[in-house]
């Protein structure tokens, strides 16, 4: 018995924090379907040359952002016959966190940032699929070190703060939150200083850029 094959893509949710604010990064669809339409950068998997979507999700960032993110996790499967008009289709999505900065210089001038919570009209599901990366990006963050990697390498306890108080939408009090931070031990001091030479602010790197959980709160 013949099985006809569904359209399989991966899609990727950029996730940065630009202006106290997070936001995604979009492009503009040159083709059909919705042609014109903000979508996220994606693509059709390549079962001839992809060993697993995760290469998929890879090679299409490298292709259309130049850069592959430091922090990148599948989010879940977005599926059924009204995704797409072209078939029955399913997309593996990914939630990616990458420093403005970085972000910035890598992707092309096609790309828009907008705020998470201003979206414009989407192509495909992608309003779910960012959605869905928001709810576990910021349910993760009140208990795991994961806005670290919304940081550059070095960054000053403060941003480390208003870092999480964007992305959990509340303010935090200030000794509480390093206390806590010490309490993690996920912290190295660097040498460096950046502000004037009144109240320099020490710079900090985290120790090991693995995700770390312990909550917040």
């Amino acid at each position: 018995m013949d099985f006809p094959n569904p359209l399989v893509t991966v899609d990727a949710v950029l996730l940065t924090l630009r202006d106290g604010g997070l936001e995604i990064a979009l492009h503009q669809r040159d083709r059909e379907p919705f042609l014109g339409a903000m979508a996220l950068p994606g693509g059709v998997v390549h079962a001839d040359e992809d060993t697993s979507t995760e290469d998929s999700i890879r090679r299409v960032l490298r292709d259309k952002t130049g850069f592959e993110p430091r922090y990148l996790e599948q989010l879940q499967v977005f599926s059924g016959q009204d995704r797409d008009p072209r078939q029955w289709s399913l997309s593996v999505a990914y939630v990616a966190l990458v420093p403005a900065a970085e972000l910035e210089a890598a992707t092309r001038a096609e790309f828009r940032f907008v705020s998470v919570d201003a979206l414009p009209p989407l192509a495909f599901d992608h309003a779910a699929i960012v959605g869905a990366a928001v709810k576990r990006l910021r349910g993760k963050s009140s208990y795991s070190t994961l806005p670290f990697f919304l940081l550059p390498e070095s960054f000053t306890l403060t941003q480390l703060q208003h870092t999480y108080e964007a992305i959990l939408q509340t303010r935090l009090e200030k000794s509480n939150f390093r206390r806590k931070m010490e309490a993690w031990d996920v912290l190295e001091a660097t040498s460096d200083y950046v502000g004037g030479a009144q109240r320099p602010a020490r710079l900090y790197r985290l120790k090991d850029f693995t995700l770390f959980d312990r909550s917040v709160a």
